[in-house]
This record gives structure tokens, sequence and C-alpha cells, in this order.
């Protein structure tokens, strides 16, 4: 075996790559554009979604989809989700707020970036 196959060129990225298998082991092919959204949310607690739409240049569709999946799910799919977040009415608007499994993971995840 190559003994420089395996070997961490970049203790940080390795350490963001830690954070990002805590959200893997959620959802083991979670995409791109999940991971995404809950970081933003994470970072934007209570934010509306419609400000995560635009900051991440997301469609109203796919802001749905991925509040969907990272809250409680879509009416109709088998799959549950993975109940990071709420989605709160405001008005005419949804309210995104981290769960305490969202505040638990985004703090265990900073912990492994951070120290």
């Amino acid at each position: 075996m190559d003994p420089l196959a395996d070997q961490i060129t970049d203790a940080r990225l390795d350490k963001v790559q830690e954070a990002f298998d805590l959200l893997r082991l959620l959802e083991r092919e979670i995409p791109g554009q999940l991971v995404s959204c809950f970081l933003y949310i994470a970072s934007h607690d209570g934010c509306h979604k419609q400000a995560m739409e635009e900051a991440l240049q997301l469609t109203t569709a796919s802001g749905s989809r991925n509040s969907d999946w990272l809250s409680d799910g879509r009416i109709g799919l088998k799959k549950p989700g993975l109940g990071l977040i709420t989605k709160e009415k405001d008005g005419r608007r949804q309210r995104l707020r981290l769960t305490d499994k969202g505040k638990t993971l985004a703090k265990t995840m900073k912990s492994l970036i951070y120290g």
C-alpha cells in the first residue's frame, strides 16, 4: 500500500470533512444543495425561506424541497425528513429555525472545525 495515499495534507479541511460526515450519517448521499441550506439556516437561525433562496440562488421549488427535507419531510413521500429545522408561518412567509437536533448538530460541527 502506498503510504502517501491517505496522508492528510490540510488538517483544517480534514476537520471540515469530518463535520460534513456528520450530515452524511443522517443521509448517506446528501446533496450539496441540502448541506448549503442547512449551513445557511444554522448561520441565520430564524431566517425567512425567501432570504435563504435569494442568498443561495435557489428557485422557490428548490427552497421548498430542501426545507421540507430538513424539517419533517414532504407529504406523500414515504421517507421522513431529517428533523433539523422547523418551518413556521410568519405572515405570508416561512421562518426557518433550527430544532434542538439541528442546534446540536451545528454545535458539534463547529467543535470539530474550530476545536
